[in-house]
């Protein structure tokens, strides 16, 4: 089944439509702090008319043979499309951190940036991140690069996914 364009798509979310709808796959995840490992993952981008997305995301860790060994991260938050490919996300993780990020979007690719992050009393530290996400051959493909306990603006999550 092909993937068709909600006939209420604000045009401000024009540039990303093509994300809307839910996306599974695997990861890979590393970081000098811990140690490696796979991830299987969710992502849900869902929309109203209005000029936003709603996005939705979970992931839990698995094995050599793929299977779940335990839930990991969930995070949740809007996409406000502002106009001219440019977006703004609001986004909060489970594990007591919020996020403002700035991006744009452009021939099936959005890049962006953190503008400013909080965290809970008990949250690990975390200063910064950039994330990509790519149209990639019909599958969502993306990279996470984060700043975090005393490290640099590095690689930490990758990952595949397929169109649910």
């Amino acid at each position: 089944m092909a993937f068709e364009l909600p006939d209420n798509l604000h045009p401000n979310c024009a540039p990303i439509a093509w994300m809307l709808g839910t996306w599974r796959g695997n990861g890979h995840g590393d970081y000098p702090t811990i140690e490696s490992f796979q991830f299987g993952q969710e992502l849900i981008f869902a929309h109203d008319g209005r000029p936003f997305f709603h996005y939705m995301a979970r992931s839990w860790i698995i094995d050599e043979d793929k299977q779940k060994v335990r839930d990991a991260a969930i995070e949740t938050g809007f996409i406000r499309g502002v106009g001219e490919g440019r977006f703004e996300m609001l986004l909060t993780h489970n594990t007591g951190i919020a996020e403002i990020w700035h991006g744009e979007a452009d021939n099936g690719k959005l890049e962006w940036t953190t503008d400013a992050v909080a965290r809970t009393e008990t949250a690990k530290e975390y200063t910064a991140g950039k994330r990509l996400y790519g149209n990639v051959e019909g599958d969502l493909l993306y990279a996470f690069d984060m700043a975090a306990m005393g490290q640099p603006l590095q690689p930490h999550l990758w990952a595949r996914l397929k169109r649910a």
